[in-house]
């Protein structure tokens, strides 16, 4: 059952070396159009699902309400868990995703069940090996509340956090209500539909790497569509968003996990994550999270950094090792906004220039689960150019974008 509220809403420093500052050569940075994309109209001012306290705080009076948050989930400068509790509701219990709910922890790391010390609230974890909120501790809740910034991107496993609360709720008669925000990369889709034998936490649906909705219209997606455990489906309302499409430009006010520090790493973000599973670093462990690529062993490369164990990487790939490769951060991010795929051509560059190519998809199984696929790789090692392969994933996004209409609560980019 879904109700959605559509009826209210209008239509730190590195030894780093920076002595060359242009595009790779073989390195287009993806297809642009000749200006950007419109904006929303000035007099649409931006409402957050969670600013939007009319709509949903008759849901949650008189209810035990269980919080799915994180630092993103603020009402202007005042967390909603605050806000809540500051108009009269009773929060019973917080639930916080990767990175915790200061999120301070960092990528991959162990997040245990704690205390809010500002609140006194219990913390439970949804990262580690509970992924999915348990019937003990639901016990006592009358209604799950999710609002937490999401980037767009398949591997960013907020929605993954998402999509098991669903499930604990559908399965434990709990409603869930989600409190929608802006896609910072919802003005385009692209990359593989994800092969469900590479289903993981990072990648649990068969969307591209880059879906273009909010968690709002892929929550409605997932719960029609029969995603959920045993096709179960939960009593889910959405808070849309007022004044937003998908061609508004949003930048994130709060960083959404500790390696995406700005906009221009969220924008690069979808495009350099796959090189997670390979050599490559990208930047974590500098001042340049997601906007600098490079491994050892090929000084040709234009620039040089080496990562340092820091807060937010304490054992970053490659540590205290000097790395060679690109800078991205004089790309502007207003230039990178106006980007309307993948870039695919820097991960066939890097494989191209590495000096043991066999190793290269070091942690290949890792790399299949981000693209969503074990077809890039042989792509790639194939020696097929970064067009051919976007060619081979057109006929699945024409499916995908069909099926992701039905869902959009919010003008679109097309």
């Amino acid at each position: 059952m879904v109700m959605a509220l559509t009826m209210f809403f209008a239509c730190t420093t590195d030894s780093n070396s920076q002595n060359d500052q242009r595009l790779p050569s073989s390195a287009s940075i993806g297809s642009m159009s000749n200006t950007p994309p419109p904006t929303t109209p000035q007099h649409e001012i931006l409402q957050l699902g969670a600013s939007r306290f009319d709509q949903y705080l008759p849901l949650l009076y008189g209810k035990r309400v269980g919080m799915v948050v994180n630092q993103t989930s603020m009402v202007g400068e005042q967390h909603l868990v605050d806000a809540l509790l500051a108009q009269g509701i009773q929060v019973s219990k917080v639930f916080a995703p990767e990175h915790g709910f200061r999120g301070k922890a960092d990528a991959g790391e162990l997040v245990k069940n704690s205390k809010d010390v500002r609140t006194g609230l219990p913390i439970i974890s949804l990262y580690g090996k509970n992924k999915k909120p348990s019937r003990e501790q639901l016990a006592g809740l009358d209604v799950l509340v999710f609002d937490i910034q999401d980037v767009g991107a398949r591997f960013y496993t907020y929605i993954s956090t998402m999509h098991y609360v669903m499930e604990a709720g559908a399965e434990n008669g709990i409603p869930v209500v989600v409190l929608d925000r802006p896609n910072p990369n919802g003005h385009y889709v692209d990359g593989p539909v994800l092969d469900l034998r590479f289903q993981s936490f990072v990648g649990m649906h068969p969307i591209p790497i880059v879906h273009g909705m909010t968690v709002g219209e892929l929550a409605q997606m997932i719960n029609n569509e029969g995603w959920l455990k045993n096709g179960v489906r939960c009593q889910l309302t959405i808070v849309p968003c007022i004044g937003y499409s998908h061609y508004s430009m949003y930048e994130l006010p709060v960083k959404p996990s500790p390696n995406l520090p700005n906009i221009r790493s969220i924008y690069l973000y979808p495009s350099l994550c796959l090189f997670e599973g390979t050599q490559v670093s990208v930047g974590r462990g500098t001042n340049k999270q997601f906007q600098v690529i490079g491994m050892p062993g090929n000084s040709s490369f234009p620039f040089n950094f080496r990562p340092v164990s820091r807060a937010g990487a304490k054992y970053p790939k490659h540590e205290n090792k000097q790395c060679y490769g690109y800078d991205l951060t004089y790309i502007a991010p207003n230039t990178l906004r106006r980007i309307n795929a993948l870039n695919l051509n820097w991960l066939v560059e890097m494989y191209q220039a590495s000096s043991n190519k066999a190793d290269f998809f070091n942690r290949k199984e890792f790399f299949n689960k981000l693209a969503g696929t074990d077809q890039l790789v042989r792509q790639i090692m194939n020696g097929m150019t970064a067009p051919e392969i976007r060619a081979s994933w057109q006929a699945d996004l024409i499916s995908f974008k069909e099926k992701r209409r039905q869902y959009l609560l919010y003008p679109d980019f097309e």
